[in-house]
């Protein structure tokens, strides 16, 4: 029982660690998007690697849930012997829940600053098509208008 609290406690201790390197990537995203250049590369590698840790964090969180419920019914009887094992996992349990938030949190705000630099670019794509419209237009009425028909030409002949 020991031995499964203890498991338990390090799938926990795993899951901080990959939420920690979640916050991080989510830190690098908001960089990108802050900054004037946005380096779409380095936007591509993060997402990635956060797509690999999220797949980290829900086998971990299976695992966790599995052992647990394996766990609970020896852990109603035995709570008093496991008072100060349970307590641990218990804080542990909040933090990695305060840090679930933080991501979400990091998420929104950089799901906002994407959705920001996309606007601007379709804003800039929308300019770009109008000044080339209004280019063409103005090169097609300058060829036309080019061409006069003789004005004063003898038709009789």
């Amino acid at each position: 029982m020991e031995n499964q609290l203890t498991i338990l406690a390090e799938s926990l201790e795993k899951k901080k660690q990959v939420l920690a390197r979640i916050q991080e990537y989510n830190k690098r995203q908001e960089e990108v998007f802050s900054t004037e250049t946005v380096d779409m590369d380095s936007f591509d590698a993060a997402v990635e690697e956060k797509g690999r840790l999220i797949e980290e964090l829900l086998k971990l969180d299976n695992g966790f849930e599995l052992l647990y419920e394996r766990l609970a019914a020896q852990l109603k009887d035995n709570r008093a012997k496991y008072a100060s094992e349970i307590k641990g996992i218990q804080q542990q349990i909040a933090i990695v829940t305060e840090m679930g938030v933080a991501v979400q949190v990091q998420e929104k705000r950089n799901k906002q600053l994407i959705e920001q630099y996309f606007a601007k670019q379709r804003e800039g794509i929308r300019d770009n098509r109008k000044t080339s419209k209004a280019a063409y237009d103005y090169y097609k009425k300058l060829n036309n208008a080019a061409y006069n028909p003789p004005q004063f030409m003898d038709s009789k002949k």
